[in-house]
């Protein structure tokens, strides 16, 4: 059954809340691109479903109870203007790259965190072919106490990063990308040997 616009758009952040490849075989275009990805582990940067899946398991690696509670809706014939809260708690580390690397990695602070996010997505063929996002992200580091930094957590941040614990977190959560977008590899091709 296909699915409209509005639709298509809260799909696209179940997508981010389960992992769930099949909705990610039926929103995500094969040639989506996902402009966020460029603080993502570098499997989230991968076209289409498997790139949207890797980017859920980077999310829910650091976040449990992921939610995304849609706000409101606009759009157009072949664009979507969702605006929405990211909700969670903050329960593993959330490692931000920069040019593939390591760039941040913050300690699990059992945190919540809520804040505001505008996302628009291209719509073709029934299908979300992009991504890009307007992120409250300083709320977000705020929520996290890494902006303005608290001193607890600042020193936990350079332990960790001293210790060797950051560079494990990222090859641990760019693995877990890897893997998710592996799954949809797989996933797309079972789909298309049952066709």
């Amino acid at each position: 059954m296909a699915m409209d616009h509005e639709e298509l758009a809260a799909a696209l952040f179940r997508i981010l809340e389960t992992g769930d490849t099949d909705l990610a075989a039926q929103v995500v275009g094969p040639d989506n691109h996902n402009r966020e990805a460029a603080v993502a582990p570098a499997a989230c940067a991968t076209p289409g479903p498997a790139g949207t899946l890797a980017s859920s398991a980077w999310l829910r690696s650091a976040f449990s109870g992921l939610r995304f509670p849609v706000l409101g809706v606009a759009r157009n014939e072949h664009q979507v203007w969702i605006r929405l809260r990211m909700q969670g708690r903050h329960t593993g580390p959330f490692v931000r790259f920069r040019d593939g690397a390591l760039d941040q990695a913050v300690p699990p602070t059992s945190r919540d965190i809520d804040f505001e996010q505008v996302h628009l997505l291209d719509i073709r063929d029934g299908r979300v072919v992009r991504h890009e996002a307007l992120r409250d992200d300083l709320t977000m580091l705020g929520q996290l106490g890494v902006f303005p930094p608290t001193p607890a957590l600042a020193a936990r941040m350079v332990a960790w990063k001293v210790s060797g614990r950051a560079g494990r977190a990222a090859d641990r959560v760019s693995a877990l990308a890897a893997e998710a977008a592996g799954l949809a590899s797989g996933h797309r091709a079972a789909t298309h040997r049952r066709a």
